[in-house]
């Protein structure tokens, strides 16, 4: 079965890819692939791919890895949404579903700043109810004196 998948060239800490069919069985550094169908090169983030090869290879029943998948949905060569290519322990982080969490906890949170304002104002007025008494119990016994 064949695999459209990266293929590590270039010196150490300067890595290049090729973008390669190979047969699934072969090693990743073997040099017996079957067609190149593009490049990457991750430190300028340049993603080169033939589109018509692509195309082809993946019609005739290719498949590409997880991140040769991304890069050709990033392209616009394949619709569909993207893989995690992360660990398996790593969870799967849903935007949407964190933006409607952070609005929720944002309401929530406006909502609960209305009650202690009111809760505030009341306690407040009770305060300065209390501060009144105590003035005119104070006046009270400074006039019995």
């Amino acid at each position: 079965m064949l695999a459209l998948r990266l293929q590590r060239i270039g010196r150490r800490n300067e890595a290049h890819f090729k973008i390669v069919v190979i047969e699934k069985t072969r090693g990743p550094k073997s040099q017996k692939y079957v067609d190149i169908v593009g490049s990457y090169n991750p430190k300028l983030g340049r993603i080169i791919i033939d589109e018509s090869k692509a195309k082809d290879w993946i019609s005739k029943g290719v498949q590409p890895s997880d991140t040769v998948y991304n890069m050709l949905v990033d392209k616009g060569i394949i619709e569909g949404k993207k893989k995690n290519v992360l660990p398996k322990k790593t969870p799967i982080i849903d935007e949407e579903k964190l933006a409607q969490e952070k609005a929720e906890a944002e309401k929530a949170a406006e909502e609960s700043n209305e009650t202690t304002e009111e809760s505030s104002e009341e306690t407040d007025t009770e305060a300065k109810e209390v501060e009144s008494e105590t003035e005119e119990s104070e006046s009270d016994t400074e006039k019995e004196e």
